[in-house]
C-alpha cells in the first residue's frame, strides 16, 4: 500500500505529465523531492519541442534540481515519475545518487526498473536505489494510452 505522501506526489507528477500532453509530447511527468519530502524540481517530457532526445521528464527534473542546488549529486532525494524509467534515465538517476524512485505505469518495452531490464537494481552499480512501482499505475497508464489512441486517430 503506497504511503499518502507518495500518492500526493505521484498526483503532482501526473499534473506534470498533463503539461507534456498539452504540448503534444508523450505524457510523462516527474517530481523530485528532498529527504523531508519538499519538492526540489519538476519535469515533463519535451524532446520534440526542445529537439533534445534526452529531454525526458526525469532528466528535466534532475537538471532543474542540480541547477537549484548547485550540485549534480542529489543524495537523499526521491524521484516520482509516471512511467518506469528507461535505461538512459536510470543512468542519470544512479549518477545523481537519487535514493529512491517511485513510478506509476510499468514499461514492458524499455522499462529499466525491472520490466524489460533490471538496470536500477543491478548489483554492478556502486550506488543502490530503492524502487517502488505501480503507484497510481492505472491513472498513469490511462494518460499514456489516451495519448497514443489520439496519435493513431482511434
Amino acid at each position: 500500500m503506497p504511503r499518502p505522501r507518495d500518492l500526493a506526489l505521484m498526483r503532482r507528477a501526473l499534473d506534470c505529465a498533463r503539461r507534456a500532453d498539452e504540448a503534444d509530447e508523450v505524457p510523462v511527468g516527474a517530481v523530485l523531492t528532498d529527504a523531508a519530502g519538499q519538492v526540489l524540481a519538476e519535469g515533463w517530457n519535451s524532446p520534440v519541442a526542445s529537439r533534445d532526445p534526452s529531454a525526458h521528464a526525469e532528466i528535466q527534473a534532475l537538471r532543474a534540481a542540480g541547477a537549484a542546488l548547485g550540485n549534480y549529486r542529489l543524495p537523499g532525494t526521491t524521484l516520482y515519475v509516471t512511467l518506469e524509467p528507461c535505461p538512459m534515465c536510470v543512468g542519470a538517476i544512479i549518477h545523481a545518487r537519487v535514493a529512491r524512485v517511485v513510478f506509476g505505469a510499468t514499461d514492458p518495452k524499455t522499462g529499466a526498473a525491472g520490466s524489460a531490464f533490471g538496470l536500477l537494481q543491478d548489483p554492478a552499480h556502486n550506488h543502490r536505489v530503492s524502487v517502488e512501482g505501480e503507484v497510481l499505475a492505472e491513472e498513469c497508464g490511462e494518460l499514456l494510452r489516451a495519448f497514443f489512441r489520439r496519435r493513431r486517430g482511434a
